[in-house]
């Protein structure tokens, strides 16, 4: 029988299959709160600061009050990681606005939910490095502040479903006629020979392995460039990428049943995931 693993959930380490909130916490009533998925590689946080600074950002959004400070969030999150073992791990913690009468308008004092769990970390699969996967563009019918990694992902899910049930990984979103992100990731293109990724706003969530795939092709000399990529730069695109905490870098050789480019993963991308690579065993090795 597999060993249930740890998670967190106020103040208290327990196995999941213990851990239970209220009926009324207006996450599981409203969607109420924000989130973070953080990795781990050889049972060290991946770029902790900045993944605590953009679920400061969500908290500041939508008016939750930060439960924990910075050290706080890295004691409990380094014990959570240690109590799985270490390792490679993709964290998951959640605030919410607590329990409270169901009720649009704000309460006062809010006692804020916290909750982390952490599940193993697999690298990408090689026949996906190999030759990549399909994806799909869709309509973002998503809300106008995508910037907030908020719990309530019901458009997300739909059209990560809709690209799912098309036979394809993911959706890549258009919102009047330039590409935002995927359902789940951030998106890259490599056209006419530069490195493109949208530019940060509300329609899109500021991604952490976004940002260091920017500063690994500044510090490597790849020209790069944040501007605005319309469905046609994808359909010409010499290259196109997703990238998440948990997808890391994911080559794109089929968009909308065409192929991309020759149908397989670019030059661009293995040397960046090579790059991506050395970061990571460098973490591991400090």
């Amino acid at each position: 029988m597999a060993t249930m693993s740890t998670v967190y959930l106020n103040e208290k380490f327990l196995p999941a299959d213990q851990a239970c909130v209220p009926v009324l916490d207006r996450g599981f009533i409203f969607g109420d709160g924000v989130y973070e998925v953080i990795p781990a590689y050889g049972g060290r946080l991946f770029r902790l600061n900045k993944h605590l600074q953009r679920l400061q950002n969500s908290l500041d959004a939508v008016r939750i009050p930060n439960p924990m400070d910075t050290e706080d969030w890295q004691i409990m999150l380094n014990a959570l990681v240690e109590k799985n073992n270490g390792g490679d791990q993709s964290l998951y913690l959640q605030v919410t606005r607590g329990s409270a009468q169901r009720d649009h308008a704000l309460p006062k004092n809010p006692q804020p939910t916290v909750f982390a769990m952490s599940n193993p970390l697999k690298p990408l699969a090689a026949d996906i490095i190999e030759s990549g996967v399909s994806a799909i563009t869709l309509d973002d019918i998503r809300w106008q502040r995508c910037h907030i990694k908020a719990i309530s992902l019901l458009p997300n899910i739909l059209l990560r479903q809709e690209a799912l049930d098309q036979g394809a990984a993911e959706a890549i979103l258009i919102r009047d006629g330039f590409a935002t992100e995927g359902a789940a990731s951030n998106l890259f293109a490599v056209i006419d020979g530069v490195l493109c990724t949208p530019p940060t706003g509300p329609f899109l969530l500021p991604g952490i392995t976004r940002d260091l795939i920017l500063e690994l092709a500044a510090a490597n000399n790849i020209v790069h460039r944040e501007q605005r990529i319309s469905r046609e730069d994808l359909q010409q695109a010499d290259e196109i990428w997703l990238t998440s905490s948990t997808k890391e870098i994911l080559p794109v050789t089929q968009l909308d049943n065409t192929r991309v480019n020759n149908g397989q993963p670019g030059p661009l991308f293995k040397s960046m995931l090579a790059l991506y690579q050395d970061y990571k065993q460098q973490l591991r090795n400090a």
